[in-house]
């Protein structure tokens, strides 16, 4: 860097030539804003235009703390006269590591300074980024404890784009994880991003952390990240960054609500069993003034009673159960020395809290990693960042169990759909009710070669493509069935049916590249042994469709239906033009 570049950082340091957007993080649950990342930018012309250059420049020439602070104080300054800002949303805010354990910061970064923007200290979410080395480690993790206890968030930003983010990871134990945008791009192709994604996914729940995924900028990576479970994104697609905090467009909305529905759909609803606060329930809370010794009275009162949670302002700060107090009390003294003390003194401030629309499957998982000694404790359902009820293990564990066995009979363990029984359900129920509508078998060409050749994991991950697609595709209330191996079967109105078949044509035939070798791209072809055993050349998978559709499908029955499905199966894997075949009856 040259001195023209450190007269400009001064310039704009000094002229305070800096202005905040936000970008709105999103909930890939309900696409409700979860808060808004604050990221400032040059308001003059100038080679350090670059946000990235900026503070490269910065930290190179010892002005990171007067860019940081002044990036700061900008944004609180522009989100207090954000109206739409709610007590609902979070700020994040970027801080270099080594500016947060100054002691400087510490000192005046304090929910009374907060105040005057009213804003909380739960509503804070300091970014901490990958990419900035840690000095001191063990001071730092000092630092983040000490936010952490009054009530900010910590989150790590652009996890992936170094090789030390395991262990920031690790010594900080952050809310939030962040990945970098490098890792979303192209996830919806298979590679190998969408297995470290997928990796992170699972370690955040089981971790009870929570995933954003940045730099979000298609439909299709947006799907791929809602089928991974990842909680929250944002990015271009979503929203772009602005001056003025803006809502999600209904657009994104209905695309993130209608893909939960079909999701879970099997008979056309989407399934609310499956989500946690189907089976919570309010429990009486006490406040964190309450003295030891009233609420070991309480315990005592009720032989059945989990425990209680310790709310304050409608937040949970921690929880009682008998054993926790038991064990606190127990000894010589223990009962004299905290039975006029406040429950403050005693609760538990280490438990397990999810939002009420965290599926089962993934608060039993979260449960079970716990430590032995907190396996059995109750946990701690919220909506809004406020208590809404608890769910004890037992009940958990029933539910859990309920679906798994529902899963395993109805549902195809591979692709998570409905399976041959639900099938023939829902191809009954169209028949009896004489409803209007199509129905389409799809399989995939040249798929037994392709196994063959790639071998079964790299052709299941082909089946899961199919599956996906289906799913990303079907109109809202229609159904998607798979019989088993590359067959599928899906039942829609039939004014849908030849959108829906170009589509996943189109999609499949698109995305499927990605699974084979540059090799075997280039040649347009693989070489394998037919169902004769006679070795030939087989062109790159596709989508056979074959369909039927009238306005009423009367009088016919189930085993016509097959029948006839299956005589147009090898007629339209004969087409030459099209690779789906539609007959109206």
């Amino acid at each position: 860097m040259n001195n023209t570049a450190v007269n400009e950082l001064d310039k704009i340091i000094g002229e305070r030539q800096i202005k905040t957007v936000f970008q709105p993080i999103v909930s890939l649950r309900d696409g409700e804003i979860h808060g808004f990342e604050a990221l400032s930018r040059v308001t003059c012309p100038s080679l350090l235009s670059n946000p990235e250059q900026l503070f490269q420049t910065a930290l190179a020439y010892n002005r990171i703390w007067d860019l940081d602070d002044l990036c700061r104080s900008t944004a609180l300054h522009t989100i207090r006269e954000q109206s739409s800002f709610s007590k609902n949303h979070h700020l994040f805010l970027n801080i270099n590591p080594n500016i947060m354990k100054n002691d400087q910061f510490s000192f005046y970064f304090t929910r009374q300074y907060l105040e005057q923007f009213g804003i909380k200290p739960n509503q804070i979410v300091f970014e901490i980024t990958e990419r900035d080395s840690v000095t001191d480690m063990e001071r730092f993790k000092n630092t983040i404890l000490h936010f952490k206890s009054n009530g900010f968030r910590i989150a790590i930003d652009d996890a992936g784009a170094m090789y030390s983010g395991l262990n920031l990871i690790t010594d900080t134990q952050p809310h939030y994880i962040k990945l970098d945008r490098r890792l979303i791009q192209g996830i919806d192709l298979g590679k190998l991003n969408f297995a470290l994604v997928k990796g992170l996914a699972e370690f955040c729940r089981i971790s009870n952390i929570f995933l954003i995924a940045e730099g979000v900028e298609t439909q299709s990576e947006l799907h791929c990240l809602m089928d991974l479970g990842v909680p929250f994104a944002q990015g271009y697609f979503l929203r772009k960054p602005a001056e003025q905090l803006h809502e999600i467009d209904d657009g994104i909305k209905k695309i993130i609500t209608d893909f939960h529905k079909s999701k879970h759909n099997v008979f056309g609803n989407p399934s609310a069993n499956s989500y946690i606060a189907n089976i919570c329930t309010p429990t009486e809370t006490i406040s964190m003034g309450m003295r030891v010794e009233r609420v070991l009275d309480k315990l005592k009162a009720d032989p059945d009673s989990i425990g209680f949670c310790v709310v304050k302002d409608g937040r949970v700060k921690g929880i009682v159960t008998k054993l926790h107090v038991t064990l606190n009390i127990s000894g010589r003294y223990g009962f004299s020395l905290y039975q006029h003390q406040p429950i403050a003194q005693l609760m538990d401030s280490d438990f397990i809290s999810v939002d009420y629309r965290m599926p089962i499957n993934e608060v039993s998982k979260i449960a079970m990693s716990r430590a032995q000694e907190k396996l059995y404790d109750f946990i701690v359902v919220t909506k809004n960042d406020k208590y809404l009820g608890t769910v004890t293990i037992k009940d958990l564990l029933q539910k859990t169990t309920e679906i798994e066995v529902i899963k395993a009979k109805y549902e195809n363990p591979l692709t998570g759909l409905p399976g041959n029984l639900v099938i023939e359900q829902k191809m009954k129920q169209y028949l009896l009710e004489k409803k209007t509508f199509g129905i389409l078998y799809l399989d995939i060409n040249h798929f037994k070669e392709y196994n063959d050749v790639y071998g079964f994991e790299n052709g299941d991950r082909v089946i899961k493509l199919l599956a996906d697609i289906l799913v990303s595709y079907l109109p809202l209330g229609q159904f998607v069935g798979h019989v088993g191996g590359d067959d599928f079967v899906a039942i829609l109105n039939s004014e849908d049916l030849h959108y829906y078949c170009e589509q996943v044509s189109n999609e499949f035939q698109r995305k499927v590249l990605h699974h084979y070798s540059p090799q075997d791209l280039e040649k347009g072809y693989i070489i394998a042994e037919n169902r004769l055993g006679i070795t030939e050349k087989f062109s790159i998978v596709s989508v056979s469709i074959a369909g039927i559709y009238s306005q009423c499908l009367n009088g016919t029955n189930m085993i016509e239906l097959t029948e006839k499905l299956a005589r147009l199966k090898k007629k339209s894997k004969r087409q030459k033009e099209s690779n789906y075949l539609l007959i109206e009856m």
